[in-house]
């Protein structure tokens, strides 16, 4: 079922296409990915040229470059049932193949951004987006990463961690500094660099959750990339980054927490409607279904939180700190709602052979990264008081 009652038939069809898709390719799999390579997990790829081949792939990528050009509304409606099924998959899928805007930023031909067009359709094309360093997270201006012209060539060198799907990824959209005697506004870059230019990838993380999205350092050692890869106008990576992360970025990857929450709440409200105890259903005592009727309420806020901060960027309507409260509050309710729909399970809620216990380790990153929810509190109270959020 599509919960977003605005949705258009047209959106609900798009959306249960992707999500019986994943039931049938990726949900019983999931315990099998999440212990693959030892534990560390793994990108189904099989079940992204499964999806890709259904045209899930790069769905943005507008009709003038042979896509299907769709709206960041009907983006959100599809990210939020696939969520349902593994968010970290989801998250993976999407932002791999949401970077085509950015090849068309960049000065290579029409013809060159053809073919890269016709890459991200086919699945091929692979991104992941490189900012964050070891002593680099919502501090940007501490990054360490240089480009050096060349001739006409920039040289690259630097390490970036955290990166999400670098392991799957074959190109990476890369911030770097150009000119350290600037400030951060002024003085980084990005590049579009391919891996087949020297791009090694470092140690994959072990991490708590959200194990079919790979994640693994990023080394760029005297990597070479050409003039007309950089994208945009040198110096205004900082702006590049920002505009990435905060408005859509933090609007749409709410999707990802939202589909946890849902699921969180759907398997809560099945499993209550089954376990009795006392002679009655658990979700006919008073303790259980306040607690159902308090998950269901904060998820219902989510979703129209993030749906009105969607349309607005569709169309083109201004919204400010926005962003920064979807994210904050989105992160946080999935949170206290998966945490609640293990407490629903009981006993059976902490065992991997139930899928709550999944749900609850996905969830806690959604609070961390595209901005750390105090780092958003920050900025929203910033904005409150007539003050430019991005600055310190």
């Amino acid at each position: 079922m599509v919960n977003y009652r605005h949705a258009t038939e047209e959106q609900k069809e798009l959306a249960m296409g992707a999500r019986k898709i994943l039931e049938k390719e990726l949900l019983p799999k999931i315990a099998e990915y999440e212990e693959a390579d030892g534990g560390l997990g793994q990108y189904p790829l099989d079940v992204h040229y499964k999806l890709a081949e259904a045209g899930y792939y790069a769905m943005n990528i507008p009709e003038e470059w042979g896509g299907l050009g769709f709206d960041i509304v009907t983006e959100g409606v599809i990210a939020e049932e696939m969520a349902k099924i593994d968010a970290g998959f989801t998250m993976g899928f999407h932002n791999c193949g949401s970077y085509f805007h950015f090849i068309l930023d960049t000065k290579m031909s029409d013809e060159e951004k053809a073919k890269w067009a016709q890459r991200f359709l086919s699945g091929d094309a692979r991104g992941s987006f490189c900012v964050t360093e070891a002593g680099a997270g919502s501090d940007a201006a501490a990054m360490r990463t240089t480009a050096v012209k060349d001739g006409d060539e920039w040289v690259i060198n630097g390490t970036k961690c955290f990166i999400s799907m670098a392991p799957v990824s074959n190109f990476f959209v890369v911030a770097a500094w150009t000119d350290k005697t600037k400030k951060v506004s002024e003085g980084v870059t990005f590049f579009l660099v391919e891996k087949e230019r020297g791009v090694k990838i470092g140690k994959k993380e072990n991490k708590m959750g959200l194990h079919l999205n790979e994640t693994a350092e990023v080394i760029f050692e005297d990597v070479r990339v050409p003039a007309d890869h950089v994208i945009g106008e040198e110096g205004k990576g900082f702006i590049i980054s920002m505009q990435e992360i905060s408005m859509e970025g933090r609007t749409l990857g709410a999707t990802f927490a939202l589909g946890i929450a849902q699921a969180a709440l759907d398997y809560a409200i099945e499993y209550a409607k089954t376990r009795r105890q006392f002679g009655k259903r658990i979700i006919d005592q008073q303790g259980i279904g306040f607690k159902l009727a308090d998950m269901q309420a904060r998820t219902e806020a989510c979703r129209s939180m993030i749906f009105e901060g969607l349309t607005c960027l569709r169309d083109g309507i201004p919204i400010g700190y926005l962003p920064n409260m979807i994210k904050m509050y989105t992160s946080d309710c999935t949170m206290q709602t998966t945490m609640d729909a293990v407490q629903v399970y009981g006993g059976y809620g902490y065992m991997k052979d139930y899928p709550v216990e999944r749900l609850m380790r996905n969830a806690k990153i959604f609070q961390i990264f595209s901005g750390t929810n105090e780092i958003q509190h920050k900025n929203i109270m910033k904005a409150m008081a007539g003050r430019d959020p991005e600055r310190k």
